[in-house]
């Protein structure tokens, strides 16, 4: 074995990665591949024409203090006006428009490109509007937007990511410490994290170009990396230091290191390869956020398994080397050799085994009954697209849109409905949408302004825009959006004959994007399940472990999401941790899938782990009770740790001001904590203690090493001529 050229191997892979993906860079995700639904095809439609929605940028400009100077406004507007016109970025510039009360007058700029782009391109704008408030210091000009947004909101995330880090570092460090009690030994599972983060970068920039990436690959590339690259390599290293200590000098570090390879290692393949295809079922949804989410979190459990059963031996062989030298020094200088000691489980975890070994019927029905109970909420869950209405305040250009929504309330949202037909009837298209502008201006739900209309120049497709004064998140906004399908829309264009039409707009675009996932979330989940069942009966040869599997999942889940529901939906994250009212009082549309998806491949984790010592444990004759508490009791110490990096790392997200990130946090984190508290050490041993033998049906190889008696020794060591020094 040569472990120093596997450690350099490793590095050079790392960096070949990060390499070769930053001279590729990014492929991010097009308008089109955002399309769903109703909308997406009117807003194909209208693309196709020349008249997709631009992207614009509202300054606004009001006082600094007492009332507006109306000449000193506009003209301020007119030098913005003039500058903006100038700008290659700019399309056109309207004319300022004054609010109703005469205390704000706003000018709107319309930008080239498309919208997705123009946060990138947004610079100059902002830089003309800071220098006519330079000129201007009696006002105030300040300017929102789509791309000022986004620009914001990037920043914005940008550093809550590195806030994140701030808290998840030291504490994962500490919890390392803690354990293994060596500075060594902590820095390794940390190395490992960090480079399999950094090779998954890289990495997904190549995969971009094949799957584009919709701008959430690194958030979940830096959530599950740091969990999963920690936890792996934990696994991995107490089995080493736990069979080191059994040998007590008398095997070798590569003989070590081969028993964990067999063991521990191969609980991380099958660990990994369970988080991958459980994660993969997200592509299923069709949604290029989804995918995303499934490339970065497929990508970074891929290299972190790699990472585990690659350069992490080798590590371990030098360190091992390295300590027998040291150990040979004190030999040779008279001193008796510090030997490793078996590490005890602990009278913390003997406690809280003991219901599970003692009274395993009541404290299954016990258990199940707490766990059911927090799954009620989640019936009750209310989902909603997490738009401008959710973005954290704490964005200046979030506050400046509060303040334009305020005084053009007409501005808040707007449907966009386009219409497309033969160029002959034309005509009667235009009657019908003069219709359809007169019932929505009865209708109190929209604004009593008159819409306007464009036409492109082959008369084929014409949009109407109509401005509702109402919240995208307002059910006055939604209910505007049936109305305006439901009855207004085939009562007029829709008795034109062969006309195609459709609503597209901001509103449109939410409702649309949760129906299909409503859509899709039967099918994801279906195939999760089913996927579930049929790895953990490849496994471990048990269709009643692969049914238990999928049933302690599903409750872990189901619990997660009706605290989420309790701490979120029902406002007590408000008064628990401060979050503000925007965080809170509906679940992002997003959560639950990916939580469901994701929850489902950690808690195999686990569940591959825990099973896999008390099988290792059955196999060798153990009788069946025994090995399930032998399996649990080996294991709590490194789930213990495990859950308590993955829960911090988790926790930390709850921080950063994404409502849609808070959620994910939280749930995770708790799931993790009553996963490895609650299902892992009080419901499966229960149950497997209860189930006895049947646990294994139908597997023959278990039956005939039960009908064997116990031996003692390790099932999984290799034969002691090849391993003794």
């Amino acid at each position: 074995m040569h472990p120093g050229k596997a450690i350099a191997g490793w590095f050079a892979f790392v960096v070949l990665c990060l390499a070769v993906g930053i001279s590729l860079g990014t492929n991010n995700a097009v308008a089109e591949d955002y399309q769903v639904g109703e909308s997406g095809r009117a807003e194909a439609i209208a693309t196709e024409a020349g008249l997709q929605h631009k992207p614009a940028e509202q300054i606004m400009i009001t006082a600094k203090s007492g009332e507006l100077d109306q000449a000193k406004a506009e003209s301020a507007a007119q030098d913005l006006s003039a500058r903006m016109e100038k700008l290659p970025e700019v399309l056109a510039v309207a004319d300022p428009l004054r609010s109703a009360d005469g205390s704000m007058l706003m000018v709107e700029v319309t930008m080239e490109g498309v919208k997705l782009e123009a946060k990138e391109h947004v610079d100059p704008l902002q830089e003309q509007t800071a220098q006519v408030q330079k000129a201007n210091p009696d006002l105030v000009i300040e300017e929102t937007g789509d791309a000022s947004v986004s620009k914001g909101l990037n920043k914005q995330r940008s550093e809550d990511l590195a806030k994140s880090e701030m808290i998840t570092f030291p504490i994962t460090l500490i919890t390392l410490l803690i354990v293994f009690g060596s500075v060594i030994m902590t820095g390794v599972p940390l190395l490992l994290a960090v480079s399999s983060i950094a090779a998954a970068v890289g990495l997904s920039m190549v995969v971009s170009h094949a799957l584009p990436d919709a701008g959430v690959g690194m958030n979940v590339i830096l959530l599950i990396g740091m969990a999963v690259g920690v936890d792996y390599t934990l696994f991995y290293l107490k089995r080493e230091r736990e069979e080191r200590a059994k040998a007590d000098g008398r095997l070798s570090p590569e003989a070590l290191v081969g028993i964990a390879a067999a063991t521990s290692g191969r609980a991380i393949v099958v660990s990994g390869l369970a988080v991958i295809i459980s994660t993969a079922t997200l592509f299923l949804a069709t949604d290029v956020i989804f995918s995303s989410l499934a490339t970065g979190t497929i990508v970074v459990v891929f290299v972190a398994m790699v990472s585990s059963v690659t350069v992490l031996p080798a590590i371990l062989v030098k360190i091992g080397r390295r300590l027998d030298r040291r150990a040979a020094r004190a030999a040779e200088r008279g001193k008796t050799p510090k030997r490793s000691r078996t590490e005890e489980t602990g009278r913390v975890w003997n406690a809280l085994l003991r219901p599970a070994r003692n009274h395993p019927a009541a404290t299954l029905v016990v258990s199940m009954l707490v766990m059911l109970g927090l799954t009620l909420p989640a019936f009750g869950m209310e989902l909603r697209v997490l738009n401008k209405d959710t973005h954290s305040r704490a964005i200046p250009e979030m506050q400046t849109y509060d303040r334009l929504n305020d005084a053009f309330p007409d501005m808040r949202a707007e449907h966009r409905v386009v219409v497309s037909s033969d160029a002959s009837r034309a005509d009667e298209v235009q009657r019908a949408l003069a219709d359809l502008a007169r019932r929505a201006e009865a209708d109190p739900m929209f604004s009593d302004n008159p819409p306007e209309v464009q036409t492109s120049e082959d008369k084929r497709v014409s949009v109407m825009v109509l401005a509702v004064p109402h919240r995208l998140s307002a059910p006055e906004a939604t209910g505007s959006l049936d109305h305006l399908r439901d009855d207004y829309l085939p009562a007029t264009v829709g008795q034109v004959p062969g006309v195609e039409y459709g609503v597209d707009g901001p509103v449109a675009i939410d409702v649309d994007y949760l129906a299909h996932q409503n859509d899709k979330l039967p099918l994801v989940v279906g195939f999760l399940l089913l996927l579930t069942f049929i790895l953990t009966v490849l496994v471990f040869g048990s269709v009643v472990i692969g049914l238990i599997g999928v049933l302690l999942n599903l409750l872990s889940v189901g619990a997660a999401f009706g605290l989420v529901v309790v701490f979120f939906q029902w406002g007590l994250a408000s008064t628990v941790f401060g979050f503000d009212e925007s965080a809170t009082n509906a679940i992002g549309s997003r959560v639950p899938l990916f939580l469901f998806v994701i929850l489902f491949g950690l808690s195999m984790d686990y569940q591959i782990f825990v099973v896999s010592r008390i099988r290792e444990a059955a196999l060798s004759g153990v009788p069946t009770r025994q090995a399930v508490l032998d399996g649990i009791t080996k294991s709590a110490k490194v789930v213990t740790s495990a859950a308590v990096v993955m829960v911090t790392v988790f926790a930390s997200f709850m921080f950063l001001h994404l409502a849609e990130m808070k959620q994910i946090g939280f749930s995770l984190a708790v799931a993790v904590l009553l996963d490895a508290f609650v299902i892992r050490v009080m419901i499966l041993p229960a149950a497997l203690v209860l189930l006895g033998n049947a646990s294994w049906w139908p597997s023959r190889k278990m039956r005939r090493a039960q009908e064997t008696p116990s031996t003692e020794g390790n099932p999984a060591t290799p034969p002691v001529a090849h391993i003794v020094r």
